[in-house]
């Protein structure tokens, strides 16, 4: 059964079916910006806070997400399986990844994406 998932951060939805892992329905959504890492729940890059619905979930690790933060639905989207419509906040390294995109964006639709090896250095 698919389930609706909406990304609050953005407003984007998408659909994804109980056997398919939030993640991978975000990457399906084929939008630059979205930042992936080992997809299998121990780099803590696609951290999410679940604000609403039902979800199923796999072993995460505790180095980058606590058993508190797993109890207030604050997960891995690499590591959870809608079983309902989802609500979720895209939180840390996602986050700002999602939030510098958005501001690349002008008012003509199109985003600038620049890659570096370097990291920039604030003035």
């Amino acid at each position: 059964m698919k389930h609706t998932v909406t990304i609050e951060n953005t407003g984007e939805t998408f659909r994804c079916d109980e056997e398919t892992n939030v993640l991978l329905g975000m990457e399906q959504l084929c939008r630059k910006g979205i930042p992936v890492g080992c997809r299998n729940g121990g780099c803590g890059v696609c951290k999410v806070q679940v604000k609403k619905g039902q979800y199923a979930k796999r072993k995460m690790s505790r180095g980058v997400v606590s058993a508190e933060e797993e109890a207030s639905g604050c997960v891995l989207a690499c590591k959870i399986f809608p079983q309902s419509d989802l609500e979720v906040e895209v939180v840390g390294k996602m986050a700002r990844a999602i939030v510098a995109q958005q501001s690349a964006s002008s008012d003509f639709g199109f985003t600038t994406t620049m890659k570096t090896n370097k990291p920039v250095e604030e003035k």
